[in-house]
Order: structure tokens, then sequence, then C-alpha cells
């Protein structure tokens, strides 16, 4: 693991996405423990109170789940993780369109040239 973070927005936020990212990608898998703070921490060169942040939240949104005395896991309820991945891509191709319709394409052309053939 190789991250470096950007300046545009708070590093926790940035380590709720890359683990989120993580899960819903399978990378962690449902029910797998994950790193500990500290650990995490060292990987990714952060505080460990930015990590705490980081982990309350993706516990808070139920991507993972503390069992007191063995740690952090992944959640093992599929539909979360399934919603996750769902609004991920609806937020990335809302973004992606806009872009576009920036440059002066409809959604209809947009979506006409993605369907053709190369």
């Amino acid at each position: 693991m190789n991250y470096t973070f950007d300046n545009e927005r708070p590093i926790y936020l940035q380590i709720v996405d890359i683990i989120t990212n993580e899960i819903i990608s399978g990378e962690l898998s449902p029910g797998s423990k994950i790193l500990s703070v500290r650990e995490y921490a060292m990987v990714l060169k952060a505080n460990p109170n930015t990590v705490v942040k980081a982990l309350s939240i993706l516990e808070d949104n139920q991507l993972i789940v503390t069992e007191r005395t063995n740690g952090k896991f992944v959640t093992t309820d599929l539909e979360i993780i399934k919603k996750y991945k769902e609004n991920l891509f609806f937020d990335k191709v809302s973004s992606f369109i806009k872009e576009i319709e920036g440059m002066g394409f409809t959604k209809e052309e947009v979506i006409k040239k993605l369907m053709e053939d190369k």
C-alpha cells in the first residue's frame, strides 16, 4: 500500500474512501479483520487520531464492526456493501456526465458514444 493524500479534502475522509474502496472492491472481504489503528497509521503514514476518526465514520456507516476484544472487521452484511458500491458508481457516473456536458455534449450523445463499438 502506497498512498498519497491530496490537500483538497481532509485526510480522514480520504482514509474513509481508501478503506471503503477496499471493501467494495473485495480487496477486504466480508468478515475479514482489518488492520489496527496503529497498523493503519504506519501503513498510511497518518496520525493515529486521524485513523480513529476515519474508522469511526466507517463504523457509523456500518461498513466495519468492532468485536470488543478481537478488533475491527468488515461487515458481513452484503446489502450494505452493495449499497455503497452502487452509490459510488452513480456518484462517479454523475460526475463524469457533468464534466462531459460541460464540454458541450448531451447525455444522449454520451450514451450513444459509450455504446459504439470501437
